[in-house]
């Protein structure tokens, strides 16, 4: 019973706000994410508190007005996640434009497969689904949703422009074949790992543990890694989706080495974006939680 209710919740959700007109489902999704804010101390606290390592030097008026733009991100990107259904070839230039496309073309022309490095950058739902509706789709992990019905009714959103997803619990035999096969992954790699399934590498000069297979397999495969992320650009009143060149990677004899030198390229990465963009990276993510055995928690709470 609890599940139907949750789906039908979600369901009325996402038809709902996907009947609004865009502007007014942007600034509803904002309300609702002002609130949902407000209502979890957990997230306000690590938010602060990351934003006070990440930023030393910052005031308390900086931080919350970061934090203000990124609740707000937040809550756009939800709405526009609503309007899928509603964008095609002929309007999605509207709502986001490509920049830098020609790496991701040029990678993916190696033939060796191409891994979407990106994060919880931006809208970070709307990035694949827009690169496939100007014809580019690709595949990608996604942890899946505990109800069954609502992990498959976002899956379905995120697949109308001809995404397709990966449960990333079972996920190491289909990216082989994907990649063998000269395709697309996008990887979200900025988030704490846990310490069977990652390195610990600089992030905002803190050593942080972060995936670790993005890495081995881009050196198992040879597929290239694209860095690529939306993020809001106020000069054009648009999304604007970036595409930067392939990482180079480090390949020596040691494999272990490499997976921690390029996992570190892989990191910086996302650093130099939260810096250029700080409002539009989701700080409530408790991003240094896993520690090197041994050492303290750096969070206090």
């Amino acid at each position: 019973m609890r599940e139907r209710l949750e789906y039908f919740a979600a369901w009325s959700v996402m038809k709902g706000m996907g009947l609004l007109p865009r502007p007014l489902a942007r600034g509803v999704g904002a309300a609702f994410a002002r609130f949902a804010y407000w209502v979890r101390a957990p997230l306000r606290r690590a938010a602060d508190f990351n934003l006070k390592l990440a930023f030393p030097d910052w005031n308390e008026s900086q931080r919350r007005e970061t934090i203000r733009k990124m609740v707000r991100n937040i809550g756009w990107m939800g709405a526009e996640f609503t309007q899928f259904p509603k964008y095609n070839r002929e309007n999605i230039d509207r709502v986001i434009v490509l920049d830098g496309n020609e790496n991701y073309l040029e990678a993916l022309g190696r033939g060796k497969g191409l891994l979407f490095l990106t994060g919880h950058m931006g809208p970070w739902e709307l990035s694949s689904f827009a690169h496939a509706v100007y014809g580019y789709p690709c595949h990608f992990l996604a942890r899946p949703i505990e109800n069954r019905r609502v992990d498959a009714l976002v899956n379905q959103y995120r697949s109308l422009s001809g995404c397709r997803v990966i449960d990333k619990n079972d996920s190491a035999r289909a990216m082989f074949r994907i990649l063998r096969g000269g395709g697309a992954i996008g990887v979200l790699a900025d988030q704490n790992t846990s310490l069977d399934e990652g390195v610990f590498v600089p992030f905002f000069g803190i050593p942080a543990c972060s995936t670790s297979g993005l890495a081995r397999l881009a050196l198992r495969t040879g597929a290239a890694v694209v860095p690529g992320y939306a993020f809001w650009d106020d000069a054009i009143g648009k999304y604007r989706l970036h595409f930067e060149p392939a990482v180079e990677l480090e390949r020596t004899e040691d494999e272990e080495k490499d997976v921690i030198v390029n996992t570190a390229k892989f990191m910086k990465v996302v650093e130099n974006f939260a810096r250029a963009h700080p409002d539009q990276w989701l700080w409530v993510h408790k991003r240094w939680k896993t520690r090197p055995p041994g050492e303290q928690p750096i969070y206090p709470f």
